[in-house]
């Protein structure tokens, strides 16, 4: 254990320096790669014959980025991080190639069940890395810091997208995924390993037992994460035809606006958690999650739904960084890779759990929207109730706030 006095390890140790900028490009490329074939997937779906489908675009990729967790948390923590990150971007790489290839309905679902890898194994190492090279007091601005680069790719990504295949094709979309992640592979080709005690690969570290799969150290914050992201789940996937019923043409316009007011946020929001503490922040940003996702059911025209992603990009741009900071307060430092891993299993279970639930109650009926977000909404409460529940009995008998 480092016996460095902390404002000696933050001075020695800036969050702004080379490996932490590479780090964030390259989760930026990432998330863009992924992130701009969403807004067309469902339409393009539609014209392979496949519309009954829809929620499954969703699920299906969550469902594997959530079985691959237990696996990159270990494989983080045991072979290192930087590889850990190249698996994630190769992923995305193949998938572009092979969604033009694979033009049935069955090979495009297996095609979202393969994509759903690259989710599972960047960002699991990628929070471990930022927390091996960052100080602990300033984990919530770093990893603030870094969301704002991610969501920029979330941003960028649906735009782009959108307009890629307004202007050419759904192949040449495919293709322009591909390259974003190449150019992701590329930076972390120059990236330094902050695992200091590395093993090398062998396939019994594919060996996973019940302690690789859940740690439960971090049990109060992968609940609030799975509830906070069932809504995540239903705005995946209904907001692409929500968005066409009351006239948006671009069907990325709702992204990208959540995205930038996630992006306005975070500049504050990370650094305001390490000062007021993770569970203030939180709070916080579940009330204005509950606030946009009853702007978005309620108001049902073009500026309602703008108001909602704004709001909605707010509400995520405080809770992401302060979740992600308090998931590593409760780990061992030894073992971030799995800690990371259970909060992203609850993630993911929660974006496909609420993916799953829209496809199946939407049935293409635009009138069921509204209510399958109106419901999302009520579980936003139940996260909010078990907050200040458990707050008051973690004062009680000195539970980690």
């Amino acid at each position: 254990m480092n016996s460095t006095p902390a404002h000696e390890t933050a001075a020695a140790h800036p969050i702004y320096n080379l490996q932490f900028g590479l780090v964030c490009l390259s989760s930026l490329l990432f998330s863009a790669s992924f992130n701009m074939l969403i807004p067309e997937l469902p339409s393009y779906l539609t014209g392979l014959g496949g519309a009954e489908y829809k929620g499954l675009i969703i699920a299906l990729f969550t469902l594997t980025a959530g079985i691959s967790r237990p696996f990159s948390g270990k494989l983080t923590d045991k072979v290192g991080r930087v590889p850990i990150m190249a698996i994630g971007s190769i992923v995305c790489f193949i998938c572009g190639f092979l969604y033009p290839v694979l033009t049935s309905v069955s090979g495009f679902l297996f095609l979202r069940l393969i994509h759903g890898f690259s989710t599972g194994f960047k960002p699991t190492a990628t929070a471990a890395y930022v927390a091996d090279i960052v100080p602990k007091e300033r984990w919530g601005e770093a990893l603030g810091m870094h969301g704002i680069c991610f969501s920029t790719g979330m941003a960028i990504g649906p735009a782009l997208g959108s307009t890629i295949k307004l202007y050419s094709s759904m192949n040449v979309l495919f293709y322009a995924s591909s390259l974003l992640a190449l150019l992701s592979i590329l930076i972390l080709m120059n990236m330094k390993e902050t695992l200091e005690t590395k093993e090398r690969f062998r396939w019994s570290l594919l060996k996973i037992s019940g302690a690789d799969v859940f740690d439960k150290q971090v049990f109060p914050a992968a609940l609030i994460t799975f509830l906070s992201y069932i809504s995540y789940g239903t705005i995946l996937t209904l907001i692409p035809d929500w968005s066409d019923h009351l006239g948006l043409t671009n069907k990325g316009t709702f992204f990208m606006v959540f995205t930038v007011s996630s992006l306005l946020i975070r500049f504050v929001a990370g650094k305001v958690s390490d000062q007021y503490g993770r569970v203030k922040v939180i709070f916080v940003g579940l009330l204005l999650l509950f606030l946009a996702l009853i702007v978005i059911a309620y108001f049902e025209t073009v500026n309602g739904i703008i108001a909602g992603a704004f709001i909605y990009g707010i509400s995520l741009g405080v809770l992401s960084p302060a979740l992600n900071a308090w998931t590593i307060d409760f780990s061992r430092p030894n073992e971030r890779g799995k800690a990371m891993s259970t909060m992203y299993i609850a993630l993911e279970a929660a974006i496909g759990g609420g993916a799953l639930f829209a496809g199946w109650y939407y049935h293409d009926i635009i009138s069921n929207i509204p209510d399958i977000i109106y419901v999302s909404s009520a579980i936003i409460v139940i996260a909010l109730l078990y907050l200040v529940w458990r707050n008051r009995n973690a004062k009680k008998i000195n539970l980690p706030q």
